[in-house]
């Protein structure tokens, strides 16, 4: 079922070659259709993420299948549903984790990734959970299982997934040690919640976090030499999982030290998740994240706001780091 006035064309971002920022281009394409167990987002507003950039670069294509518009969520309402949809319909307020296709007017999207609109948020503030939420839930409480009062290092404490890692992990009564790339960044990471924070290029911060008490969890998104100096601040049972490698895919580390401390090192991405695994997490957000969100516990954090036909400055604004929180694009 779908809107009566739904076009058939819509405006979307397109990447017309691997490259930098300029090759982020406005052009029409069809407005997508929905599978049977799809609904289609007339989009106002789809949040700006590092896997956008990589793809844009080219080192990050998508999925089997998936739309090669960039954009992994948006928020907007219900245009269409697929005829096995039971869940949604036509009219309702929703943000989603995308396999692709946020950067657009219309998106497409499997009915189990979206997610009510939180109450008493605006659409830019909806569009820039889902990717960071899911990424978060997934890999510190699904997967590494944080618990109260134990402690979480995060890297990149004022990132997207930084700050949404500082707020959910002190929510549920965790404490979170943070780094960041100068002495601005590790004050608002403080004020964020985390309860101590150290600049990543200077500080010597594992032998910091190790006098402290340790590290039970580390959600690294840097990899290369940082991945041997974050298994020395675990403590013994420690689980490291790593979800990008911004300073490198390969690192060296002692395999010693993984036994000595039981540790468990693991990691994933979530665009290649499958529907049903992705239905499985939103499940458990909406039962366990919405309501502290809702509740005013947990506010989303954005930087800045731009319009969707300067997706290529939104780009280059993620790329200078001095971002804090998430950057969206309107659409609408």
């Amino acid at each position: 079922m779908s809107h009566p006035s739904q076009p058939e064309v819509m405006t979307a971002i397109e990447i017309t070659e691997p490259g930098g920022p300029e090759v982020l281009k406005p052009t029409e394409r069809p407005v997508p259709v929905p599978g049977s167990n799809e609904v289609i987002i007339q989009v106002e507003a789809a949040g700006v993420n590092r896997p956008d950039v990589l793809q844009r670069m080219g080192l990050y294509p998508p999925p089997p299948g998936a739309t090669d518009i960039p954009g992994l969520e948006a928020a907007g309402t219900i245009a269409a549903v697929g005829k096995a949809v039971t869940d949604w319909s036509v009219g309702d307020r929703v943000c989603a984790l995308l396999s692709g296709g946020g950067y657009a007017q219309y998106a497409s999207v499997d009915a189990g990734s979206c997610l009510p609109v939180p109450s008493g948020l605006s659409m830019e503030e909806a569009a820039s959970l889902p990717e960071t939420y899911f990424t978060v839930w997934a890999n510190v409480f699904d997967d590494a299982n944080l618990k109260p009062n134990e402690t979480l290092l995060v890297h990149g404490g004022t990132s997207g997934i930084g700050v949404t890692a500082i707020k959910l992990a002190t929510a549920i009564g965790a404490k979170v040690i943070a780094t960041a790339g100068s002495a601005e960044k590790c004050a608002v990471a403080k004020k964020l919640g985390a309860y101590a924070a150290y600049e990543y290029n200077d500080d010597k911060w594992e032998e910091e976090i190790v006098k402290s008490g340790g590290a039970d969890v580390v959600l690294d998104m840097t990899g290369g030499d940082f991945v041997a100096r974050n298994l020395e601040c675990l403590n013994t049972g420690g689980r490291h999982v790593s979800i990008a490698f911004l300073r490198g895919i390969t690192a060296e580390i002692n395999v010693m030290t993984i036994m000595r401390k039981r540790l468990r090192l693991t990691g994933s991405t979530m665009k290649a998740r499958s529907p049903e695994e992705k239905a499985r997490l939103a499940k458990s957000i909406r039962q366990t994240v919405w309501p502290l969100i809702e509740s005013g516990k947990i506010s989303p954090v954005i930087d800045r706001i731009f319009p969707l036909n300067e997706a290529a400055k939104a780009h280059t604004h993620m790329e200078s780091g001095d971002h804090i929180g998430k950057i969206v694009l309107k659409v609408a």
